[in-house]
């Protein structure tokens, strides 16, 4: 099969075209896995889930020619606790402290744990990790930003990492890679704080000379024209431009690709698109009506194409797993000032679900999930349930691991390779849904468990799905939650009640299985 993308920039291109075939891998027994992740990217945010006037022809071609899920999820409606569950295979609100990580958070997920690469690694895997971290590094009271920065990825299975440390609108604005800062002068050492140490200009001080103006919450240091979450100091050579962005991750992830293309590899493409402060390359700029955050999307959809080009031009296409989908669902103003909400027009960043990131409705964790590898997944569509936190045992058991797990390792992750490979139209009977409150989704039914959470995020204009009242939705009949069912089936609450406090002081035993072929 031949396939045709559309690659990142020139320099990238002459960067592939410059790679020989001499590493070219012999067709290996165990598949090559390639985990696409995007950054609020709503379910109706890519042309093959139905967005209009956003051109996403890498992510269209995949999605025609491979599985297209229309219940993917991730396991909750922010970033931190989806990636947490993602690698952990433990929902995140089993854990304490998996909220959103601050700019001096430490490492989440401690050394030693089994974790999705550390799986693969055992089983023969190198596994990598490019992009957006967010998952805490170092120890309490503050990792070292400018001296040996551990535990972090390298501690948890992945063999190699090149990071941004937490995201886009926290400091400390700085690329990590294995375990120090790269680029940086010793004589300028970086340290990240609570508050200004120093009296430095802020987005609130200096918010004329903002590039990006703030809306709400991001107006700490000013870190190449804007304002973000938190202080950091020092690091100025090192500092990231972020513009710049998805050049220097993609180009990383290409060398990851041919470095190991002699072997099965795991690399972990964690992407900062479409995270505000949203600043796509000017190559981008202009090319949707939607302002930053539809050009946005293209880049990422350009990101694809470079890492599928890099795998064709390694020669290992046809025996590499890719999966594309999103830590959680679309917002719009969620932080600056960057025309998403002035040029939405009649988009839909949520396809039919209501609600979006934060939320507890299906907007929130509803996300694309779109699964490509040329030897075993038949081109379709598939209505399976399947959730971000089953990827530990998933992929485990795509990658050939028969490996005896200790006693509560990835306690909520089930092995649906029948699924994710096309094989089995059937996935989870029942999966939970984190936002304000907890939701369980057994089949067609949706229930959501009475919260004291406020019913809006008044700052980014989001549908919580909070109520003091238990809501109950039949998803087939009314995907987008308008009529909430519980006073006429109080059975079925009573049903879905009970199951949610089950799996709620549970904490199953898994162990894998292999794939099916």
């Amino acid at each position: 099969m031949t396939m045709r993308f559309v690659y990142l920039p020139l320099v990238l291109v002459l960067h592939l075209a410059s790679m020989t075939l001499e590493g070219i891998a012999e067709t290996n027994s165990s598949p090559n896995i390639v985990l696409i992740y995007g950054d609020d990217i709503g379910y109706g945010d890519l042309g093959c889930y139905g967005a209009e006037n956003i051109p996403t022809p890498n992510i269209d071609q995949l999605a025609k020619e491979g599985l297209r899920f229309t219940s993917g999820y991730c396991t909750s409606a922010t970033c931190t606790p989806s990636r947490y569950s993602l690698l952990t295979g433990e929902y995140a609100w089993r854990k304490p402290g998996t909220g959103i990580a601050p700019p001096n958070g430490s490492a989440l997920i401690e050394p030693g744990r089994v974790t999705l690469p550390s799986l693969l690694k055992q089983a023969g895997y190198r596994t990598g990790i490019v992009g957006k971290w967010h998952l805490g590094l170092g120890n309490p009271p503050k990792p070292n930003w400018s001296g040996t920065i551990k535990p972090g990825p390298l501690e948890i299975g992945f063999d190699y990492c090149f990071l941004m440390p937490t995201t886009n609108d926290r400091v400390p604005c700085v690329y990590v890679e294995d375990h120090h800062i790269v680029g940086l002068d010793p004589g300028d050492p970086v340290d990240v704080f609570d508050e200004n140490p120093d009296g430095q200009s802020t987005g609130i001080t200096d918010r004329d000379k903002l590039k990006m103006n703030w809306s709400h919450d991001h107006n700490n240091s000013i870190v190449n024209g804007i304002s973000r979450i938190g202080f950091m100091v020092g690091g100025h050579d090192a500092r990231w431009i972020d513009e710049e962005m998805a050049d220097v991750f993609t180009t990383k992830a290409t060398e990851y690709i041919q470095r190991n293309s002699d072997h099965p590899f795991f690399l972990f493409f964690s992407s900062q698109d479409i995270h505000v402060p949203r600043a796509p390359n000017a190559r981008f700029v202009g090319s949707t009506p939607y302002g930053a955050r539809g050009d946005a999307v293209v880049e990422f959809d350009a990101c694809v194409g470079a890492i599928m080009q890099a795998l064709q031009v390694a020669g290992v296409a046809e025996n590499t797993l890719v999966i594309i989908t999103s830590d959680n669902g679309p917002v719009l103003d969620d932080g600056y000032q960057d025309d998403a909400v002035t040029k939405l027009g009649e988009h839909k960043p949520a396809g039919p679900y209501r609600g979006g990131k934060y939320s507890n409705f299906e907007g929130g964790t509803r996300v694309p999930l779109i699964v490509y590898w040329p030897e075993k997944v038949d081109a379709g569509v598939s209505d399976a349930i399947i959730s971000q936190v089953d990827f530990p045992a998933t992929f485990a058991a795509v990658g050939g691991a028969t490996i005896d797990l200790p006693e509560g390792s990835i306690p909520d992750s089930l092995d649906l390779s029948a699924a994710l490979l096309g094989k089995s139209s059937t996935g989870r009977e029942t999966l939970v849904e984190h936002a304000g409150s907890l939701s369980l989704r057994k089949g067609a039914w949706k229930y959501i468990k009475p919260s004291q959470g406020p019913a809006l995020n008044r700052k980014t204009n989001t549908e919580l799905g909070n109520s003091r009242m238990p809501q109950l939705y039949k998803l087939d009949e009314d995907p987008g939650e308008t009529k909430n069912l519980a006073s006429e089936f109080p059975a079925k609450v009573k049903e879905l009640q009970k199951s949610l406090a089950e799996i709620r002081h549970s904490q199953p035993v898994h162990s894998t299985t292999p794939a099916p072929n």
